[in-house]
């Protein structure tokens, strides 16, 4: 795949460039971000969407399309014209899909084979227990299930369709009656413990790892059926949903904080091993759960930026001790776009 190239290739000039996103997931900070840094912006909206953009007035200019079916090689060209680098997050890569982000021609920030990666459980895996990161153990069928584990189809989905499952019998029970259509699933043991997710940033222009934040997900029904009694949600037969709707922001035990800076470092150092581009670099996210012993497990790495660095707008604890203004990881990326242009090294950001 031959890397995009911008227009202006060379200018030095962030004023010569503009960065773009979709309109949903973390546009707003993305958005604000790159107004801050004095980089102009641009969201591309579904119609019908471009309402929150409008009113909270984050957006220099704004494309609208009928469908995300017409994400094709017009759009593409307008996007090429304006000099437009795209910001890739959860929504970008879900609603276009993979194949389509890989032949993506406007230029675009980060490594567009690491979602291969990412996406893949059996590769994502291999990634990181090969960067030492602990995990869940993994069942290969359901029949191999001996304890509880946590059933989570393939995709983007944002927690929907997850369940728990004891036993091969409950395994298909759930699966036959409620996703039938479903047939690709990853059988995670469930740990118990905290669900903490851990914001990176690595940027390939200074060679520093950050951690920008730290978030947990409230999670619709799951975070609110233990105010029900038990013997209440049996006789309204309640099933428990991992649909995310929210995130609340966390502040975690400094002393383990010299941990999550060494599994992001590991999981960085073993990307560039991969023979993926210029491996991991920008916003990441590994997805973790803390036990009573503190012992961290890893579930999931999300290779760009996450929906939970959106309540860190101004900043979080930890960037507040770092910098002298408000960094949010939409920021942190304009910023890191904007070294790279003016040192002439916009090339080494674009996948």
């Amino acid at each position: 795949m031959t890397k995009s190239k911008p227009i202006l290739s060379a200018s030095t000039n962030p004023k010569d460039y503009c960065i773009a996103t979709m309109g949903s997931h973390s546009a707003l900070q993305i958005l604000k971000g790159a107004r801050d840094e004095g980089v102009r912006n641009l969201v591309i909206c579904k119609k019908g969407t471009e309402r929150p953009y409008k009113s909270y007035g984050v957006a220099d200019e704004m494309l609208l399309v009928d469908d995300w079916s017409e994400w094709n090689e017009s759009l593409e060209e307008e996007l090429i014209r304006r000099n437009a680098i795209l910001i890739p997050h959860g929504s970008f890569v879900a609603y276009l899909g993979p194949e389509r982000v890989m032949k993506t021609q406007a230029m675009y920030y980060g490594t567009k084979e690491i979602l291969k990666w990412e996406s893949d459980r059996s590769l994502e895996r291999q990634w990181l227990e090969k960067a030492g990161i602990q995990m869940p153990r993994l069942f290969k069928k359901p029949e191999d299930i001996d304890r509880p584990v946590i059933v989570k189809f393939h995709g983007a989905q944002g927690g929907f369709g997850y369940f728990i499952a004891k036993t091969s019998e409950q395994f298909y029970e759930v699966k036959n009656r409620k996703y039938p259509d479903q047939n690709e699933y990853a059988l995670q043991e469930y740990i118990v413990g905290v669900p903490l997710y851990v914001h990176y940033f690595y940027s390939s222009i200074t060679k520093e790892l950050e951690i920008m934040s730290f978030d947990k997900r409230y999670e619709s029904n799951a975070d609110s059926i233990g105010r029900i009694r038990a013997e209440d949600q049996l006789a309204a037969n309640i099933f428990t949903s991992y649909t995310i709707v929210g995130n609340i922001p966390v502040v975690v035990r400094e002393s383990m904080l010299p941990k999550f800076f060494e599994m992001g470092e590991n999981v960085v150092a073993e990307s560039r091993h991969l023979k993926v581009g210029n491996g991991l670099f920008g916003p990441f996210c590994l997805e973790c759960i803390v036990t009573r012993k503190l012992q961290i497990f890893v579930f999931e790495i999300s290779a760009r930026i996450v929906a939970g660095t959106n309540p860190f707008v101004e900043g979080s604890p930890y960037t507040a001790l770092r910098y002298s203004e408000p960094m949010s990881t939409g920021r942190r990326i304009a910023r890191d776009i904007k070294q790279a242009i003016e040192q002439g090294r916009l090339d080494e950001i674009l996948g």
